[in-house]
């Protein structure tokens, strides 16, 4: 305790220095601050929940140098590292199989750092990638408490809230797509991607009729999002985990009844058309676009023009340098220098040519080489596997209420490992967590005790 007070020691100090200088009005926040401190500091589980909950409004925060979760994550990173100092936490929560990926893969990126074509740009990658690698060790050393219903429902609930505003409010849309408070549509859809089978899960274990409307209703909320993003990519991805959910659940299909099917048939006669009907004709258009791929035609889409190109920008820098790549970050340098940023370039400025390849595996492979490549793909694999190891564990000790679990959390992290092939966000938050979260779920099955099953 003796650390504790010393830290209540300092911020009263604080308070008193504030209150006796020309800055009396800032007092009060020393003093929330240290209200603060004392609840993470008890509840570091606590932390962990309000950084989910404010990553979908991160936009609010864009012109500051310190936002919401940074300021939560830093502040909870201190009380845990002082924890662990002082052996108020085992240092055995760190352990995790994710490891043996991780620190091959950041022994490659740093030797693709020193190597780097630009160092300033492979120097803000790193930045950007520490704030996951910070949330990665705070999710082990927490993961065990975390409540894993109330994580459920934070990210459906903001995410949520997120998709409403964006919606009814042009300010959160770029050119008619739906945003919410980020600045890419198509990322704004992964998080919704991620929340989907949040939302559904509380739908199914809902307690009563009321609450399973509240969450019916974030589910079809989060779904209007989906088509207001107008992305064809998070359209694909949260079919491919809807099917998924749908798989898991095939046991109980005969326990419906005919009553119940004639419904279901009848909300989906009602449901499908007025979906249609409310799909944006613009995202109809940009959905018709992708059959002419399969037709082999010509497409006149830009779009689909400009992600041919970072295939093969990032296709010649990996023949150039497979093994150690040409720098985190250097994608958009190279990019610059090609026809391609010219010809795709949607304004005449020069900001418009430095782009991103939109793929977060094909970036890694071309920034860090094929090496650093099969470590990150070898680690979201593992994650996964994890997930699938976790729920089978469940099922073993006929945990059912766990498995549905680990089933919902696996189609949100396979939601995820999809969308990186049309993104590039190797820094995401949420994968960061999940990550670290995957191994800790598959401990904390494997190690529970096994029901004796009675004849």
């Amino acid at each position: 305790m003796i650390v504790p007070l010393s830290i209540v020691s300092l911020l009263g100090l604080v308070c008193l220095g504030l209150l006796a200088s020309p800055y009396p009005y800032l007092a009060p926040g020393a003093v929330l601050g240290l209200v603060g401190v004392a609840v993470l500091y008890r509840k570091p589980t606590l932390g962990l929940l309000g950084i989910v909950a404010i990553l979908p409004f991160e936009g609010l925060f864009k012109d500051s140098a310190l936002s919401g979760s940074k300021f939560l994550g830093a502040s909870l990173a201190l009380i845990l590292i002082l924890q662990l100092a002082i052996h108020q936490l085992p240092s055995e929560r760190l352990r995790s199989n994710i490891w043996r990926f991780l620190v091959g893969f950041m022994l490659l990126y740093l030797l693709s750092l020193l190597n780097t074509d630009d160092m300033g740009l492979s120097l803000g990658h790193l930045r950007e990638l520490s704030v996951g690698l910070i949330l990665f060790v705070i999710t082990l050393l927490v993961g065990r408490e975390l409540n894993l219903d109330l994580f459920a429902k934070l990210v459906a609930v903001s995410v949520a809230m997120t998709c409403a505003m964006a919606m009814f409010s042009a300010k959160y849309q770029d050119e008619g797509r739906a945003s919410g408070m980020l600045n890419d549509p198509n990322e704004f859809a992964l998080m919704i991607a991620f929340a989907v089978p949040m939302a559904l899960l509380l739908v199914v274990r809902s307690p009563n009729r009321l609450h399973r409307l509240f969450w019916g209703a974030c589910a079809l909320v989060l779904l209007a999002g989906m088509t207001k993003t107008e992305s064809r990519s998070g359209l694909v991805v949260l079919l491919l985990s809807l099917l998924i959910g749908t798989w898991h659940y095939r046991a109980q299909l005969p326990h419906i009844r005919p009553r119940h099917l004639g419904f279901a048939m009848l909300g989906l006669a009602i449901v499908i058309p007025l979906g249609l009907y409310a799909m944006p004709a613009s995202y109809v258009a940009r959905i018709q676009s992708l059959s002419i791929l399969s037709s082999g035609a010509k497409s006149q889409d830009a779009s689909l023009g400009r992600r041919a190109s970072y295939i093969v920008v990032g296709s010649a820098m990996i023949a150039e340098n497979p093994l150690l790549g040409t720098g985190p970050g250097t994608f958009p340098l190279h990019y610059a220098n090609t026809g391609y940023a010219k010809t795709f370039a949607v304004s005449g400025k020069t900001d418009d040519l430095y782009r991103r390849a939109h793929n977060t595996y094909l970036e890694i492979f071309s920034e860090l080489g094929i090496p650093a490549g099969l470590m990150f793909v070898g680690m979201l694999a593992l994650g996964l596997y994890n997930l699938i190891r976790a729920r089978r564990a469940c099922l073993l000790r006929r945990n059912g209420h766990q498995a549905d679990l680990m089933t919902h959390l696996g189609m949100s992290f396979l939601s995820l490992m999809l969308f990186l092939m049309f993104l590039s966000a190797p820094n995401h938050k949420y994968l960061w967590i999940m990550l670290a979260l995957t191994g800790v779920l598959r401990t904390r099955a494997e190690e529970a005790p096994q029901t004796e099953v009675r004849a």
